[in-house]
Formats: structure tokens, C-alpha cells, sequence
């Protein structure tokens, strides 16, 4: 469409601030997937409103992608579930599940659509005792929990195809997301007592949604007033909000303001009993900072859950198994004793069992001795055995946090770099005749001969030629040379012997160099 340009400056001005929010309303409706919009339209066309709301459009108006989209309409569940015959609800908040997109599509997704609700009472601090269906989406969004979750968003296609954008912000949430506030929408006080998990939730979204991010004031006392309810909650919901702090990139910081909040004695209380607890020599912060350093360093390094929350607990056996004060005070045990308090806290949060056993595994043996020229072979392969093959690099990254925590300048010294070439040498076949698919008893029976020097002469030779040329391993060839040099004289026999073990150390001793250089020890 061609807009002619207005010669008065005033007007000009207007018209080119209506361009740039055009560009931006369109910027929108762009970000959000064909199937979220096609959801929208086919609402839209039988004569339902249908808003995107939550975190969704918070994340839109950031300029974050939204890892999920919900949809707020005016139709009921079986209105909704007659406009999308692909779908289900099997919940009491009427929320459907509609299908979008061909399932062999990249663009194939589930929409979650739940109409306008308004609930009353929250007997259990967490689900409401009555839900009522609504048809304004004000009333839906006074119901949520912060100003940021409570913006609602749509877009309606006109019969000349211009495109409306409509955004309803009743609290103010688009300031506060400018702002970078965590607000409750309305009274915090209700907001809490309908779900103690908010308080957590408040938390979480004060360090996963950015840099700066903070609680607003009215809300921080309210959550501190009303930290008890989170008694409340179920582990399961405590768990999964925990680890959505402990998997962001401040997840410190998440773990520190929980306890500032009054929360972390309801979700992890044994953290707590290392707060002011003082260390040794060895240390220069209490147990508490240290276990939050070592978790802010795993973060950093973008290390997997299971370091992570064993970074997190792997000293928490040290408060109960002190003694003594000052510089030089021990902890002896402290990492069985840890081991078994954290089986306990992950028992209790309901981690899976294979979680718990490699989490409790990692904390159990974090503390392993690794000083260059003391370590010898045979007790990697005893912490090999312990650990698991599958659990070294784990193990390895937890050490890497605790040194940091600790205030040590480096996470990864050579004496570190030199275990892992052990146990990289630990894990490596040897090299022997076990290697070859032919054993002394199929010489023997090839050459009819009885047991003696020549059948460990024999292996020898067809383990050097096999080094060389691993094609050579295979039952046709080896049988044939055995025959060939069953043939050839002892002194000749035992002379290629030798030959082919001085060929055998140098592959051993090319081997461990390149082990050695691949964690640059020298």
C-alpha cells in the first residue's frame, strides 16, 4: 500500500512513530510459530477471542524465544475440543491440548488452550478448591501470579487483511519487565497463599530471566512472611523448580537468595548447617560460600545436573564431621558421611534412582588423592572401578569446582592433567596376545606340536604383524602364517621373536606418548 508523505513536520513525525510500531507489532507476530497463529485464527473464525498469555509473551516483548506457548480463550473445553478435533483435556482446569502441524513436520507442536478461569480458595496452598469459566480476559489475568506472566496478546486479521495487534497489560507488566521487577500481581499475600510455590517461583524467575532481574520490595516481605506455607508443597514441585535454578547460568545466586528469602530451609535446610561454618588451612571461605562457588563455577562451565548438584553437596558432610577450630581443624570422612546426607535430601525430593546413585557417587568420591609421583596405577584403576568409566569426566568436574570453591587460582593444575592421562592409560587395552583371535591351544593343535617355547614365539610374531597391520586379525590369515612359521627353524624362529617384542615396547612406549601429550604431560 502506497501512504503519500505529509509535508506538515508534526504529521510527518506521527506518521513515521505509526510506521515503527507497525514494524514492531509485525517484528510480533513473526516471532510466533505458524501453527500458534493457525490455533489463533481457527478460534478467531468461529467467533471465540484467543490471546497468548504467560511467559510466552514475556519472552516476546524481551526479545527471548519462549520455549512454549499458551493460549487464553472465551470458549469452553468442549467448545475448544470442537474447533481442534486433534486434541484432549484430561484436567480439571479445562485445559486442552490441541495437536498443530503434521507430525513428521518440524513445525508439528502441542498448544496448550485453557479457557478464562477464575479459581477461589486454595485449601491445600496450591490447587484451587472451585474453578469457574469466565468470558472476559481481564478477570483471567488478575487470577496470575507476577505482572510479567499476567500480559496477554493477540492479533486480529481484518477483511482488508491489515493485521490489529492488541496487548492487554492491566498491572503494569511491561514496565516491570522494562524494569527487570519481579512484582505480584495484587496483593503478594493472596497470591502466595493460593500457591506456596510462587515464592520459589519468584526466585527462579529472578536470576533465569537475566542479569539484574529483582524482587520488588512488597513482594520480597510478603515471601518472607509466608515462607512457611512452602511446608505445603510437594517435593516433586520443589525439586523441579530447584533444579530450574540449579541449571541457569546464576544458579548461586538463585540458591543464595532462597536462603536470604527465608525459603532454602524448606527446600535444602542441610545447606544451611554450613553457613558460617568455618574450614581450614585449605580453605578461604565457610562451608556455605564454598559449596556456592563450586556450584557457580560448574555453571560457568556449563556442566551437566548431575555435577552440578553434586558440586553443590559435595562437602555437606563437612559440618557434622568437623572438629577441632581454626587453620587446622579436620573434616575425616566427610565424604561418606555426605554421601549418605545426600541419598537422604535426594530421597526425600524424589530424584530418580539412577540420579541419586550417581549424584550420591560423585560426592562420595570427590576426595581423591592425586599428587603427581604418589599415585600409583593400581589405585586409578581402584577409583576407576569405584567411579564408573562412564563417571570420570563427572568426578573430574566436580574435583575442577571444589578447587575453585576452595580459592584455588586454577581449576584444571598439571597434577590434574596428569590423573587424567592414568586413568586414560588405565582404560587403554593392553597389549598383549589376548588381542589376537588365535590363543596358544589353536597353535598347538595347527602345528601338532606339545606345549613349549615356540607357541609364545609364534604369538609373539603374530601380535607385531597384527599391531602393524590390523586387517591381519582375522582367524584365515593368522592360521596361515602360524603354518608358515611352523616351518622355519628354531634359531630363526626365536630371532624374529625377538624382533617382533622390540617392535611391540615401541608401540607401547609411542602409545603412552601420545596419551601423555594429549593432556600436555611431559
Amino acid at each position: 500500500m502506497f501512504v503519500p508523505l505529509r509535508r506538515d513536520p508534526v504529521a510527518r513525525e506521527n506518521l513515521a512513530f505509526d510506521y515503527w510500531c507497525l514494524r514492531k507489532m509485525i517484528e510480533l507476530i513473526n516471532k510466533i510459530p505458524p501453527t500458534v497463529r493457525q490455533a489463533i485464527e481457527q478460534l478467531q473464525d468461529v467467533g471465540f477471542e484467543a490471546y497468548i498469555v504467560g511467559g510466552c509473551v514475556r519472552d516476546l516483548l524481551s526479545a527471548n524465544v519462549p520455549s512454549d506457548w499458551d493460549i487464553a480463550t472465551n470458549a469452553t473445553p468442549e467448545q475448544i475440543q470442537k474447533v481442534f478435533p486433534d486434541s484432549y483435556c484430561d484436567n480439571k482446569f479445562g485445559t486442552v491440548a490441541a495437536r498443530m502441524g503434521k507430525t513428521d513436520s518440524s513445525d508439528y507442536m502441542e498448544i496448550e488452550i485453557t479457557p478464562y478461569r477464575i479459581e477461589s480458595k486454595y485449601t491445600d496452598k496450591r490447587h484451587p478448591d472451585k474453578v469457574e469459566w469466565v468470558s472476559d480476559i481481564k478477570d483471567d489475568l488478575g487470577r496470575r501470579d507476577f505482572t510479567v506472566n499476567a500480559i496477554a496478546l493477540s492479533y486480529l486479521k481484518k477483511e482488508n487483511g491489515a493485521i490489529k495487534v492488541e496487548i492487554i497489560d492491566l498491572f503494569d507488566g511491561q514496565n516491570d519487565l522494562k524494569s527487570k521487577i519481579i512484582r505480584a500481581v495484587r496483593d503478594p499475600h493472596e497470591r502466595f497463599l493460593e500457591d506456596a510455590l510462587r515464592m520459589m517461583r519468584a526466585a527462579r524467575f529472578a536470576v533465569t530471566l537475566g542479569g539484574g532481574w529483582q524482587i520488588d520490595s512488597a513482594t520480597e516481605k510478603a515471601i518472607q512472611a509466608n515462607a512457611l506455607w512452602m511446608k505445603e508443597v510437594s517435593q516433586e514441585r520443589i525439586r523441579d523448580e530447584f533444579l530450574k535454578i540449579v541449571m541457569c547460568e546464576r544458579a548461586a545466586q538463585g540458591i543464595e537468595l532462597l536462603r536470604k528469602l527465608g525459603l532454602l530451609v524448606y527446600v535444602m535446610a542441610e545447606l544451611l548447617d554450613g553457613y558460617g561454618c568455618s574450614q581450614n588451612k585449605h580453605h578461604i571461605y565457610d562451608c556455605y560460600t564454598h559449596s556456592l562457588k563450586a556450584l557457580e563455577f560448574a555453571a560457568k562451565k556449563n556442566f551437566n545436573m548431575h555435577v552440578r548438584v553434586a558440586a553443590l553437596l559435595h562437602d555437606i558432610g563437612k559440618p557434622k564431621t568437623k572438629s577441632g577450630q581454626g587453620p587446622d581443624s579436620t573434616f575425616y570422612n566427610h565424604e561418606v558421611v555426605g554421601a549418605k546426607i545426600a541419598r537422604s535430601i535426594l530421597f526425600r525430593m524424589k530424584f530418580s534412582k539412577k540420579d541419586s546413585d550417581k549424584i550420591v557417587k560423585l560426592v562420595r568420591y570427590h576426595l581423591f588423592y592425586y599428587n603427581v609421583g604418589e599415585v600409583s596405577q593400581s589405585s586409578v584403576r581402584r577409583l576407576v572401578r569405584n567411579v564408573g568409566q562412564e563417571n570420570l569426566e563427572d568426578i573430574l568436574q566436580v574435583r575442577m569446582a571444589d578447587r575453585i570453591g576452595s580459592g584455588c587460582p586454577k581449576a584444571e593444575p598439571y597434577k590434574l592433567r596428569h590423573l587424567r592421562y592414568l586413568m586414560d592409560k588405565a582404560l587403554q587395552d593392553p597389549i598383549s596376545a589376548k588381542m589376537i583371535k588365535i590363543n596358544g591351544n589353536d597353535i598347538m593343535k595347527i602345528l601338532n606340536i606339545q606345549p613349549g617355547p615356540k607357541i609364545g614365539q609364534v604369538l609373539d610374531i603374530l601380535l607385531a604383524q597384527v599391531l602393524e597391520d590390523p586387517q591381519k586379525n582375522n582367524r584365515d590369515y593368522l592360521e596361515n602364517e602360524t603354518k608358515r612359521l611352523g616351518e622355519l627353524g628354531d634359531g630363526e624362529l626365536s630371532k624374529l621373536s625377538r624382533q617382533a617384542k622390540t617392535q611391540v615396547s615401541q608401540v607401547e612406549i609411542k602409545r603412552d606418548q601420545m596419551t601423555k601429550k594429549k593432556y600436555w604431560v611431559t
